[in-house]
Protein backbone atom coordinates (compact mmCIF):
# COMPACT_ATOMS: atom_id res chain seq x y z
CA UNK A 1 0.00 0.00 0.00
CA UNK A 2 1.17 3.52 -0.77
CA UNK A 3 0.05 6.81 0.77
CA UNK A 4 -0.16 10.13 -1.01
CA UNK A 5 -0.30 13.30 1.08
CA UNK A 6 0.36 15.69 -1.81
CA UNK A 7 -1.95 18.61 -2.54
CA UNK A 8 -2.42 20.73 -5.62
CA UNK A 9 -0.45 24.01 -6.03
CA UNK A 10 -3.59 26.09 -5.49
CA UNK A 11 -4.07 24.61 -2.04
CA UNK A 12 -0.39 25.08 -1.20
CA UNK A 13 -0.90 28.78 -1.91
CA UNK A 14 -3.77 28.80 0.59
CA UNK A 15 -1.55 27.18 3.21
CA UNK A 16 1.19 29.73 2.61
CA UNK A 17 -1.31 32.56 3.01
CA UNK A 18 -2.54 30.99 6.25
CA UNK A 19 0.99 30.85 7.66
CA UNK A 20 1.49 34.56 7.16
CA UNK A 21 -2.03 35.42 8.31
CA UNK A 22 -1.75 33.50 11.58
CA UNK A 23 1.73 34.88 12.25
CA UNK A 24 1.08 38.52 11.35
CA UNK A 25 -2.60 39.09 12.15
CA UNK A 26 -3.61 36.66 14.92
CA UNK A 27 -0.53 35.97 17.05
CA UNK A 28 -0.10 39.65 18.03
CA UNK A 29 -3.49 39.44 19.77
CA UNK A 30 -2.00 36.96 22.27
CA UNK A 31 -0.17 39.78 24.03
CA UNK A 32 -3.35 41.77 24.68
CA UNK A 33 -5.64 41.02 27.61
CA UNK A 34 -8.90 41.28 25.67
CA UNK A 35 -12.24 40.43 27.22
CA UNK A 36 -14.57 38.23 25.12
CA UNK A 37 -16.44 41.21 23.66
CA UNK A 38 -13.27 43.03 22.64
CA UNK A 39 -11.80 39.84 21.20
CA UNK A 40 -14.91 39.19 19.10
CA UNK A 41 -14.69 42.74 17.82
CA UNK A 42 -10.99 42.38 17.01
CA UNK A 43 -11.37 39.17 15.01
CA UNK A 44 -14.55 40.14 13.13
CA UNK A 45 -12.67 41.57 10.10
CA UNK A 46 -10.22 38.65 10.21
CA UNK A 47 -13.09 36.17 9.99
CA UNK A 48 -14.45 37.99 6.95
CA UNK A 49 -11.07 37.72 5.24
CA UNK A 50 -10.96 33.98 5.96
CA UNK A 51 -14.46 33.58 4.50
CA UNK A 52 -13.51 35.57 1.41
CA UNK A 53 -10.66 33.13 0.78
CA UNK A 54 -12.91 30.08 1.09
CA UNK A 55 -11.27 28.78 4.27
CA UNK A 56 -14.14 29.24 6.73
CA UNK A 57 -15.51 26.12 8.47
CA UNK A 58 -13.43 23.98 6.15
CA UNK A 59 -14.47 20.79 7.97
CA UNK A 60 -17.97 20.95 6.45
CA UNK A 61 -19.18 20.39 2.87
CA UNK A 62 -19.99 23.41 0.68
CA UNK A 63 -23.76 22.87 0.90
CA UNK A 64 -23.49 23.45 4.66
CA UNK A 65 -21.32 26.55 4.40
CA UNK A 66 -17.89 24.91 4.53
CA UNK A 67 -15.12 24.36 2.01
CA UNK A 68 -15.45 20.59 1.67
CA UNK A 69 -11.78 19.77 2.24
CA UNK A 70 -10.84 16.18 3.06
CA UNK A 71 -9.01 15.11 6.20
CA UNK A 72 -5.50 15.40 4.73
CA UNK A 73 -6.06 19.02 3.72
CA UNK A 74 -7.82 19.77 6.99
CA UNK A 75 -4.88 18.28 8.85
CA UNK A 76 -2.42 20.52 7.03
CA UNK A 77 -4.60 23.53 7.81
CA UNK A 78 -4.85 22.62 11.49
CA UNK A 79 -1.08 22.30 11.70
CA UNK A 80 -0.93 26.03 10.94
CA UNK A 81 -3.95 27.03 13.01
CA UNK A 82 -2.57 25.12 16.00
CA UNK A 83 0.39 27.46 16.34
CA UNK A 84 -1.86 30.02 18.02
CA UNK A 85 -4.68 29.24 20.46
CA UNK A 86 -6.61 32.27 19.18
CA UNK A 87 -6.65 31.10 15.56
CA UNK A 88 -9.45 28.46 15.60
CA UNK A 89 -12.37 30.92 16.07
CA UNK A 90 -10.99 33.07 13.26
CA UNK A 91 -11.28 30.08 10.93
CA UNK A 92 -14.64 28.86 12.26
CA UNK A 93 -13.39 25.60 13.71
CA UNK A 94 -13.02 26.21 17.43
CA UNK A 95 -13.90 23.41 19.83
CA UNK A 96 -16.50 22.27 20.58
CA UNK A 97 -18.40 24.16 17.87
CA UNK A 98 -16.52 22.50 15.01
CA UNK A 99 -17.14 18.98 16.32
CA UNK A 100 -20.76 19.80 17.09
CA UNK A 101 -21.20 21.21 13.59
CA UNK A 102 -19.84 17.98 12.13
CA UNK A 103 -22.20 16.02 14.37
CA UNK A 104 -25.21 18.09 13.29
CA UNK A 105 -24.18 17.76 9.65
CA UNK A 106 -24.08 14.00 10.14
CA UNK A 107 -27.16 13.35 12.27
CA UNK A 108 -29.50 16.36 12.16
CA UNK A 109 -32.55 16.49 9.92
CA UNK A 110 -33.32 19.48 7.71
CA UNK A 111 -35.29 21.28 10.43
CA UNK A 112 -32.55 20.76 13.02
CA UNK A 113 -29.88 21.99 10.63
CA UNK A 114 -31.88 25.11 9.90
CA UNK A 115 -32.46 25.82 13.58
CA UNK A 116 -29.02 25.07 15.01
CA UNK A 117 -26.37 24.30 12.41
CA UNK A 118 -26.78 27.35 10.19
CA UNK A 119 -26.63 29.93 13.01
CA UNK A 120 -23.76 27.99 14.59
CA UNK A 121 -21.75 28.34 11.39
CA UNK A 122 -22.69 32.00 11.06
CA UNK A 123 -21.45 32.68 14.57
CA UNK A 124 -24.91 33.65 15.82
CA UNK A 125 -25.02 30.72 18.24
CA UNK A 126 -22.47 28.96 20.41
CA UNK A 127 -22.67 25.32 21.43
CA UNK A 128 -21.53 23.02 24.22
CA UNK A 129 -20.83 19.28 24.32
CA UNK A 130 -22.17 17.55 27.43
CA UNK A 131 -21.16 13.89 27.67
CA UNK A 132 -18.63 13.43 30.50
CA UNK A 133 -19.91 12.79 34.03
CA UNK A 134 -18.19 12.67 37.43
CA UNK A 135 -18.33 8.86 37.28
CA UNK A 136 -18.16 8.34 33.52
CA UNK A 137 -15.35 9.86 31.50
CA UNK A 138 -13.25 7.47 29.45
CA UNK A 139 -16.03 4.84 29.47
CA UNK A 140 -19.30 6.34 28.15
CA UNK A 141 -21.09 3.03 28.75
CA UNK A 142 -21.15 4.06 32.43
CA UNK A 143 -23.28 7.15 31.84
CA UNK A 144 -26.05 7.65 34.40
CA UNK A 145 -27.80 10.73 32.98
CA UNK A 146 -31.18 9.55 31.69
CA UNK A 147 -33.66 10.73 29.09
CA UNK A 148 -37.11 9.22 29.64
CA UNK A 149 -39.81 9.44 26.99
CA UNK A 150 -42.91 11.27 28.21
CA UNK A 151 -45.44 11.67 25.43
CA UNK A 152 -43.99 14.01 22.82
CA UNK A 153 -41.04 14.94 25.03
CA UNK A 154 -37.99 13.50 26.73
CA UNK A 155 -37.26 14.35 30.36
CA UNK A 156 -33.53 14.54 31.11
CA UNK A 157 -32.03 14.11 34.58
CA UNK A 158 -28.37 13.84 35.48
CA UNK A 159 -25.08 15.39 36.50
CA UNK A 160 -22.55 16.36 33.82
CA UNK A 161 -18.96 17.40 34.34
CA UNK A 162 -16.43 19.16 32.10
CA UNK A 163 -19.06 20.24 29.59
CA UNK A 164 -16.99 22.22 27.11
CA UNK A 165 -18.39 25.72 26.55
CA UNK A 166 -21.22 24.91 28.95
CA UNK A 167 -21.51 28.29 30.65
CA UNK A 168 -21.54 30.36 27.44
CA UNK A 169 -23.37 28.02 25.06
CA UNK A 170 -26.73 28.82 23.50
CA UNK A 171 -27.45 25.11 23.13
CA UNK A 172 -25.92 21.91 24.47
CA UNK A 173 -25.58 18.52 22.84
CA UNK A 174 -26.33 16.13 25.69
CA UNK A 175 -25.71 12.38 25.72
CA UNK A 176 -28.14 10.49 27.95
CA UNK A 177 -29.25 6.91 28.52
CA UNK A 178 -32.60 6.14 26.88
CA UNK A 179 -32.59 2.34 27.28
CA UNK A 180 -30.57 1.03 30.24
CA UNK A 181 -31.39 -2.57 29.28
CA UNK A 182 -29.95 -2.33 25.76
CA UNK A 183 -26.44 -3.53 24.89
CA UNK A 184 -23.89 -1.04 26.29
CA UNK A 185 -23.26 0.70 22.97
CA UNK A 186 -26.97 1.09 22.23
CA UNK A 187 -28.09 2.57 25.54
CA UNK A 188 -27.45 6.26 24.94
CA UNK A 189 -28.92 8.94 22.67
CA UNK A 190 -27.92 12.51 21.88
CA UNK A 191 -30.21 15.51 22.27
CA UNK A 192 -30.00 19.21 21.48
CA UNK A 193 -30.91 21.10 24.66
CA UNK A 194 -31.29 24.90 24.50
CA UNK A 195 -29.29 26.34 27.38
CA UNK A 196 -32.24 28.38 28.66
CA UNK A 197 -34.46 25.31 29.07
CA UNK A 198 -35.91 25.15 32.61
CA UNK A 199 -33.97 22.72 34.77
CA UNK A 200 -30.55 23.35 33.17
CA UNK A 201 -28.41 24.42 36.14
CA UNK A 202 -24.92 25.69 35.28
CA UNK A 203 -23.25 24.99 38.62
CA UNK A 204 -19.87 26.52 37.79
CA UNK A 205 -17.00 26.75 35.38
CA UNK A 206 -14.40 24.27 36.60
CA UNK A 207 -10.96 25.83 37.29
CA UNK A 208 -8.16 23.85 35.66
CA UNK A 209 -4.44 23.98 34.94
CA UNK A 210 -4.82 25.83 31.64
CA UNK A 211 -7.49 28.19 32.99
CA UNK A 212 -7.18 28.56 36.79
CA UNK A 213 -9.65 31.47 36.91
CA UNK A 214 -12.38 29.70 34.87
CA UNK A 215 -14.33 32.91 34.45
CA UNK A 216 -17.05 31.94 32.00
CA UNK A 217 -15.61 32.29 28.52
CA UNK A 218 -15.48 30.31 25.30
CA UNK A 219 -13.59 27.06 25.68
CA UNK A 220 -14.18 26.67 29.41
CA UNK A 221 -15.50 23.51 31.04
CA UNK A 222 -18.67 23.59 33.13
CA UNK A 223 -20.34 21.43 35.72
CA UNK A 224 -24.06 21.13 34.94
CA UNK A 225 -27.07 19.59 36.67
CA UNK A 226 -30.03 18.59 34.50
CA UNK A 227 -33.17 18.43 36.63
CA UNK A 228 -36.38 17.39 34.87
CA UNK A 229 -35.22 19.09 31.68
CA UNK A 230 -37.96 18.61 29.12
CA UNK A 231 -37.17 18.71 25.40
CA UNK A 232 -39.39 17.76 22.44
CA UNK A 233 -38.78 14.54 20.53
CA UNK A 234 -37.64 16.59 17.53
CA UNK A 235 -34.59 17.64 19.57
CA UNK A 236 -33.24 14.09 19.40
CA UNK A 237 -30.31 13.52 17.03
CA UNK A 238 -30.74 10.34 15.03
CA UNK A 239 -32.56 7.38 16.51
CA UNK A 240 -32.64 6.13 20.08
CA UNK A 241 -29.43 4.26 20.80
CA UNK A 242 -27.33 6.12 18.22
CA UNK A 243 -25.43 8.14 20.82
CA UNK A 244 -22.30 6.01 21.09
CA UNK A 245 -21.88 5.65 17.32
CA UNK A 246 -22.39 9.38 16.80
CA UNK A 247 -19.87 10.16 19.53
CA UNK A 248 -17.26 8.00 17.81
CA UNK A 249 -17.94 9.61 14.45
CA UNK A 250 -17.66 13.04 16.04
CA UNK A 251 -14.45 12.29 17.91
CA UNK A 252 -12.61 10.50 15.07
CA UNK A 253 -12.01 13.52 12.81
CA UNK A 254 -11.57 15.68 15.89
CA UNK A 255 -8.58 13.62 16.99
CA UNK A 256 -6.96 14.15 13.58
CA UNK A 257 -7.43 17.89 14.00
CA UNK A 258 -6.15 17.80 17.59
CA UNK A 259 -3.01 15.91 16.60
CA UNK A 260 -2.17 18.32 13.79
CA UNK A 261 -2.81 21.35 15.99
CA UNK A 262 -0.48 19.80 18.56
CA UNK A 263 2.16 19.57 15.84
CA UNK A 264 1.68 23.28 15.18
CA UNK A 265 2.22 23.98 18.88
CA UNK A 266 5.20 21.61 18.95
CA UNK A 267 6.80 23.37 15.98
CA UNK A 268 6.38 26.75 17.64
CA UNK A 269 8.05 25.48 20.83
CA UNK A 270 10.73 23.77 18.73
CA UNK A 271 11.53 27.00 16.90
CA UNK A 272 11.82 28.82 20.22
CA UNK A 273 14.13 26.12 21.54
CA UNK A 274 16.42 26.25 18.50
CA UNK A 275 16.53 30.05 18.52
CA UNK A 276 17.50 30.00 22.19
CA UNK A 277 20.11 27.31 21.58
CA UNK A 278 22.00 29.37 19.01
CA UNK A 279 21.64 32.57 21.06
CA UNK A 280 22.36 31.66 24.69
CA UNK A 281 26.03 31.53 25.75
CA UNK A 282 27.04 29.46 28.77
CA UNK A 283 30.17 27.62 29.96
CA UNK A 284 32.35 28.62 27.06
CA UNK A 285 29.98 28.20 24.12
CA UNK A 286 26.41 28.61 22.92
CA UNK A 287 23.89 25.99 24.04
CA UNK A 288 23.72 24.68 20.47
CA UNK A 289 27.24 23.28 20.96
CA UNK A 290 26.22 21.20 23.99
CA UNK A 291 25.62 17.55 23.13
CA UNK A 292 22.67 17.23 25.49
CA UNK A 293 20.89 20.17 23.87
CA UNK A 294 21.71 18.72 20.45
CA UNK A 295 20.10 15.46 21.60
CA UNK A 296 16.93 17.31 22.63
CA UNK A 297 16.75 19.05 19.26
CA UNK A 298 17.41 15.87 17.30
CA UNK A 299 14.89 13.83 19.30
CA UNK A 300 12.25 16.55 19.00
CA UNK A 301 12.70 16.76 15.24
CA UNK A 302 12.42 12.98 14.85
CA UNK A 303 9.36 12.72 17.10
CA UNK A 304 7.54 15.56 15.33
CA UNK A 305 8.29 14.04 11.92
CA UNK A 306 7.01 10.64 13.03
CA UNK A 307 3.86 12.14 14.57
CA UNK A 308 3.18 14.18 11.43
CA UNK A 309 3.47 11.20 9.11
CA UNK A 310 1.35 9.02 11.42
CA UNK A 311 -1.37 11.66 11.52
CA UNK A 312 -1.39 12.30 7.78
CA UNK A 313 -1.56 8.54 7.19
CA UNK A 314 -4.63 8.33 9.45
CA UNK A 315 -6.17 11.28 7.61
CA UNK A 316 -5.47 9.64 4.25
CA UNK A 317 -7.17 6.44 5.37
CA UNK A 318 -10.20 8.41 6.58
CA UNK A 319 -10.48 10.23 3.26
CA UNK A 320 -10.73 6.89 1.49
CA UNK A 321 -12.55 4.65 3.92
CA UNK A 322 -14.15 6.83 6.58
CA UNK A 323 -13.51 6.77 10.30
CA UNK A 324 -13.84 2.98 10.52
CA UNK A 325 -10.83 2.53 8.23
CA UNK A 326 -8.54 4.46 10.56
CA UNK A 327 -9.67 3.57 14.09
CA UNK A 328 -6.37 2.06 15.19
CA UNK A 329 -4.38 4.86 13.58
CA UNK A 330 -6.55 7.50 15.26
CA UNK A 331 -5.92 5.99 18.69
CA UNK A 332 -2.18 5.80 18.02
CA UNK A 333 -1.87 9.44 17.01
CA UNK A 334 -3.96 10.50 20.00
CA UNK A 335 -1.50 9.20 22.59
CA UNK A 336 1.69 9.56 20.55
CA UNK A 337 0.91 13.10 19.41
CA UNK A 338 0.05 14.16 22.96
CA UNK A 339 3.35 12.75 24.20
CA UNK A 340 5.36 14.53 21.50
CA UNK A 341 3.64 17.84 22.27
CA UNK A 342 4.41 17.54 25.97
CA UNK A 343 8.02 16.45 25.47
CA UNK A 344 8.94 19.16 22.97
CA UNK A 345 7.49 21.95 25.10
CA UNK A 346 9.20 20.54 28.19
CA UNK A 347 12.59 20.55 26.42
CA UNK A 348 12.00 24.07 25.14
CA UNK A 349 11.34 25.29 28.68
CA UNK A 350 14.49 23.57 29.91
CA UNK A 351 16.63 25.23 27.24
CA UNK A 352 15.24 28.63 28.23
CA UNK A 353 15.88 28.03 31.93
CA UNK A 354 14.14 30.42 34.30
CA UNK A 355 12.88 32.53 31.38
CA UNK A 356 10.91 29.56 30.06
CA UNK A 357 9.21 29.18 33.43
CA UNK A 358 7.88 32.74 33.42
CA UNK A 359 4.95 34.37 31.68
CA UNK A 360 7.40 36.44 29.63
CA UNK A 361 7.22 33.60 27.11
CA UNK A 362 4.18 31.58 25.98
CA UNK A 363 5.86 28.30 26.89
CA UNK A 364 4.43 28.13 30.41
CA UNK A 365 0.87 28.37 29.13
CA UNK A 366 1.57 25.94 26.30
CA UNK A 367 2.97 23.51 28.87
CA UNK A 368 -0.10 23.70 31.11
CA UNK A 369 -2.44 23.38 28.16
CA UNK A 370 -0.49 20.44 26.73
CA UNK A 371 -1.07 18.39 29.86
CA UNK A 372 -4.75 18.15 28.99
CA UNK A 373 -3.91 16.50 25.66
CA UNK A 374 -3.16 13.24 27.47
CA UNK A 375 -6.62 13.20 29.06
CA UNK A 376 -9.23 14.88 26.86
CA UNK A 377 -10.92 12.87 24.08
CA UNK A 378 -9.90 9.69 25.85
CA UNK A 379 -6.86 9.28 28.13
CA UNK A 380 -3.64 7.85 26.74
CA UNK A 381 -4.10 4.59 28.61
CA UNK A 382 -7.48 3.83 27.01
CA UNK A 383 -6.13 4.45 23.53
CA UNK A 384 -3.06 2.30 24.17
CA UNK A 385 -5.24 -0.58 25.35
CA UNK A 386 -7.47 -0.12 22.30
CA UNK A 387 -4.52 -0.22 19.92
CA UNK A 388 -3.03 -3.30 21.58
CA UNK A 389 -6.33 -5.19 21.52
CA UNK A 390 -6.91 -4.47 17.84
CA UNK A 391 -3.38 -5.47 16.89
CA UNK A 392 -3.48 -8.67 18.96
CA UNK A 393 -6.64 -9.82 17.18
CA UNK A 394 -4.39 -10.61 14.22
CA UNK A 395 -2.39 -13.19 16.17
CA UNK A 396 -3.16 -16.73 17.31
CA UNK A 397 -1.72 -18.53 20.36
CA UNK A 398 0.83 -21.26 19.68
CA UNK A 399 2.16 -23.95 21.98
CA UNK A 400 5.58 -23.59 20.35
CA UNK A 401 6.76 -20.16 19.10
CA UNK A 402 6.59 -19.88 15.32
CA UNK A 403 10.25 -18.79 15.25
CA UNK A 404 11.43 -21.67 17.49
CA UNK A 405 14.71 -22.70 15.83
CA UNK A 406 14.73 -26.45 16.73
CA UNK A 407 11.18 -26.84 15.40
CA UNK A 408 12.00 -24.93 12.24
CA UNK A 409 15.17 -26.98 11.77
CA UNK A 410 13.24 -30.27 12.02
CA UNK A 411 10.72 -29.03 9.44
CA UNK A 412 13.50 -27.86 7.14
CA UNK A 413 15.32 -31.20 7.41
CA UNK A 414 12.15 -33.02 6.40
CA UNK A 415 11.34 -30.63 3.57
CA UNK A 416 14.82 -30.52 2.09
CA UNK A 417 15.86 -34.14 2.80
CA UNK A 418 16.31 -34.79 -0.92
CA UNK A 419 18.70 -31.88 -1.19
CA UNK A 420 20.73 -32.95 1.82
CA UNK A 421 20.84 -36.57 0.60
CA UNK A 422 22.10 -35.41 -2.78
CA UNK A 423 24.74 -33.24 -1.17
CA UNK A 424 25.90 -36.18 0.98
CA UNK A 425 26.06 -38.50 -2.03
CA UNK A 426 28.18 -36.03 -3.99
CA UNK A 427 30.60 -35.33 -1.15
Amino acid sequence: MTWDFSTEPEFEEKLEWMRGFVRDEIMPLETLDLDPTAFDRAIAPLKEEVKARGLWAAHLPPELGGSGFGQVKLGLMHEIIGQCSLAPPVFGNQAPDSGNAELLALAADAHQRKRWLEPLLDGRLRSGFSMTEPGAGADPTLLTTTAVRAGGDYVINGHKWFTTNGSVADFLIVMAVTDPDAPPRRRATMFVVPADTPGVDIVRDVPNMADPQASGHHGGHAEIIYHDVRVPVDHRLGEEGDGFVLAQKRLGPGRIHHAMRWLGQSKRAFDMMCERAVSRYAHGSVLADKQLVQDWIAMSAAEMTAARLMTLQAAWKMDRGGTAAALTDISMIKYYGASVLYNVIDRAIQVHGSLGYTTDLPLEYMYRDARAARILDGPDEVHKVTVARRILKGYQPREVPSEHVPTRRAAALERFAWLLDAATANS
